[in-house]
């Protein structure tokens, strides 16, 4: 699988503030990658690294095989970026902004592009308007069109759906779904966990350096196991014992008529488990996975940085 972004230990400072501290990750070609992390901790100065908008201080990064300061005319060709305040001209229609953009750009089929990438997000019938007059949902999509419009390789993407009403957050998640599903690679920095999840095929967590990255689901596996809940219509205490004798069970405990187990390969030992409790006689109404919120998995690195680095000023 082709690296679409390579980062070898990239560091910035400002002055004697260490924004950004020896960051290594590598991110294939089609993937939608998370940058997730408190305010403060690297993200954005990450993402504009990787624009080539500002230079690192010290190691390298690579985007679509042109290096970070040394190529950056290049990088700037292959990739769209969409900041978290979307910098339209308020007194131009949303048309001739994107026109604007596009010449930029060198943007061959100026309005083919505008009208594929406005009709896309909804915002044709709006496109003589003055952008002034536009809505902040409104806005933002046309910052997305706007990121688009010279189809760029990577895609950076700066809480996307930041104050936007579900509606157009919806419609902003589809289309990202869509541009994933076209081999666009895809890195979003954002707090809201919920869509991080949803959209994500790996997240990286982020306190100024590299606290875990892996896929959502990895993270929660590596941290809490798999939780099977199996719904009885009687709670007995030697359900709960056959099924936490099984090898492969670490934990089965019982609460409000329901047997919660923690086991590995769920899809692989379920059988077993329901064969053993109905041997029991136990009375299986529905049998469902304990899902933990990424939320929980996000808190767990960071408190855990936290406290580690409380414990190092106090030593």
């Amino acid at each position: 699988m082709t690296e679409m972004i390579v980062t070898n230990n990239l560091s910035k400072s400002f002055g004697d503030n260490l924004a950004v501290d020896k960051l290594s990750i590598l991110i294939p070609a089609g993937e939608v990658f998370g940058l997730l992390g408190p305010n403060g901790a690297g993200k954005t100065t990450t993402i504009r690294m990787l624009s080539s908008l500002i230079g690192p201080t010290g190691g390298e990064a690579f985007v679509a095989g042109f290096e970070v300061g040394k190529n950056d005319y290049d990088i700037r060709k292959n990739i769209g970026i969409l900041t978290e305040a979307p910098g339209m001209y308020d007194r131009l229609s949303a048309e001739r902004n994107l026109a604007f953009f596009a010449s930029m750009y060198e943007v061959k089929d100026v309005p083919g592009q505008i009208e594929k990438y406005l009709r896309m997000l909804g915002l044709w019938d709006r496109r003589k308007e003055e952008v002034g007059k536009f809505s902040k949902g409104m806005k933002q999509k046309l910052a997305i069109a706007r990121a688009l419009l010279h189809e760029p390789q990577v895609l950076f993407l700066d809480e996307p759906t930041s104050g936007l009403d579900p509606e157009a957050s919806l419609l902003v998640r589809e289309f990202i779904q869509e541009l994933r599903h076209a081999g666009r690679t895809i890195v979003i920095c954002t707090h809201n966990l919920n869509e991080a999840d949803r959209l994500c095929d790996r997240i990286a967590v982020f306190k100024s350096h590299l606290l875990a990255l892996d896929s959502p689901a990895n993270l929660r596996r590596q941290l809490y196991g798999r939780t099977v809940v199996f719904h009885l219509a009687e709670a007995n205490e030697k359900f709960r014992g056959v099924v936490e004798a099984k090898e492969f069970v670490q934990e089965a405990k019982l609460a409000e008529g329901k047997l919660i187990v923690t086991l590995d390969d769920p899809e692989i030992h379920n059988p077993e488990l329901i064969r053993v409790l109905v041997e029991q006689g136990a009375e299986i109404r529905f049998v469902g996975e304990l899902r933990r919120k990424l939320e929980d998995v996000y808190l767990h690195f960071v408190n855990a940085s936290s406290n580690s680095e409380n414990n190092n000023e106090h030593n």
